[in-house]
């Protein structure tokens, strides 16, 4: 694919979700921490629904502490993994508190050293919470990347690399917010929904399919 069938792509991602941002339920940096340590092997819908009953009651480091591991465990158990995710969440929280006056770090490294906290994860809080140009490849953004040919790569830290060097700059805030949303509702893993894709003309799947109009994907 070359830059300009890429920049054409994030044009039209541009045009029709001018402010993308994440579907997970947040107010503050530390809120969107806790909830994409939630989200690994689950759903955005999911993990809304364990923070909405976490959060009112429980949104600093200081009170999930004090909610304690067990007290953790009984808001976030509809979550998967939720034992060793309330784990990791305590230790990151009592991290948070000793070393960086209970606030999260807006660097790389630091937030990697979290318990919990992948590059993945970094990278969502690099971009949503403090503004970064970073890519949070997830399977999804994996998927749109090699199908399209916007991206192509074995691993998600070679699609990750391919994306900051080819994706245009203006595009880079939000350009796997756009990515994220186009792989969940219509590059779809099962069904891609082509017909009604607005990048179709651009995208480089040779396999292009047909699906019916009401198929959710």
């Amino acid at each position: 694919m070359n830059k300009e069938k890429r920049h054409a792509i994030f044009e039209r991602l541009q045009a029709a979700n001018p402010a993308p941002t994440t579907e997970l339920d947040y107010a503050t940096p530390f809120e969107l921490l806790i909830a994409v340590i939630l989200s690994a092997q689950a759903t955005d819908k999911g993990v809304n629904k364990a923070t909405a009953r976490l959060f009112p009651h429980a949104s600093t480091p200081e009170a999930i502490l004090a909610l304690g591991e067990d007290g953790l465990k009984q808001n976030i158990r509809s979550i998967g993994l939720f034992n060793s995710k309330a784990r990791n969440i305590i230790k990151t929280c009592a991290i948070l508190i000793a070393e960086y006056q209970g606030k999260v770090p807006a660097d790389r490294e630091s937030l990697e050293s979290l318990p919990g906290v992948g590059r993945k994860t970094a990278n969502v809080v690099l971009n949503t919470a403090f503004g970064q140009p970073t890519m949070a490849v997830d399977t999804h953004i994996f998927r749109v990347c090699n199908r399209t040919r916007i991206a192509p790569g074995k691993t998600p830290l070679e699609v990750e690399r391919k994306l900051m060097r080819f994706v245009p700059r203006q595009f880079r805030k939000d350009a796997h917010h756009w990515l994220i949303l186009h792989g969940r509702y219509l590059c779809t893993a099962r069904r891609p929904r082509c017909p009604t894709c607005i990048i179709r003309d651009l995208c480089e799947f040779a396999e292009k399919v047909r699906a019916p109009a009401d198929d959710k994907g």
